[in-house]
């Protein structure tokens, strides 16, 4: 069962890794993408299309590799959350967009299939998240901590 959520993780990972490497070949695109969204302005969206894609591409390697994975996990659900939040607030405004997750490759994309998309990366990042606290869990009470005194 553990090769099922590595396995997970890497593919969660490469997408990620894969999303965030498009964007970062065409910030500007990416920013004006952003800026469809009508949810911030210019000057914010330009500076977030140069950081948003290295934190996709680095939380996407921390998921493959394992390193950093609860901080990975945790950026990359709160902005997946942010990305539904975003594009839903756009659709009830009726801001027809493109979604821009693979940067001018997903132009073609409808709303229903880019809803899709966010809502299986975010339930596999949930599921990655709960297997991953159910077995610090478990391991948390066996392990002591080296640092910690005995008492009788």
């Amino acid at each position: 069962m553990k090769w099922l959520w590595r396995s997970l993780a890497v593919f969660v990972g490469l997408i990620f890794i894969y999303s965030g490497a498009i964007k970062i070949l065409d910030p500007i695109g990416f920013a004006g993408d952003i800026d469809n969204y009508h949810l911030v302005p210019w000057s914010v969206s330009a500076p977030l299309s140069f950081y948003l894609p290295w934190l996709e591409v680095f939380c996407g390697l921390a998921l493959a590799f394992r390193r950093l994975y609860t901080g990975a996990l945790s950026i990359l659900i709160a902005l997946i959350l942010t990305f539904i939040g975003a594009t839903l607030a756009a659709r009830f405004r009726g801001i027809d967009i493109t979604c821009g997750c693979f940067g001018h490759a997903s132009k073609n994309s409808s709303f229903t299939s880019h809803l899709a998309l966010d809502l299986l990366l975010l339930a596999g990042t949930v599921f990655l998240w709960r297997e991953h606290s159910r077995n610090f869990t478990s391991v948390r009470g066996v392990v002591p901590l080296p640092f910690a005194a005995e008492t009788k």
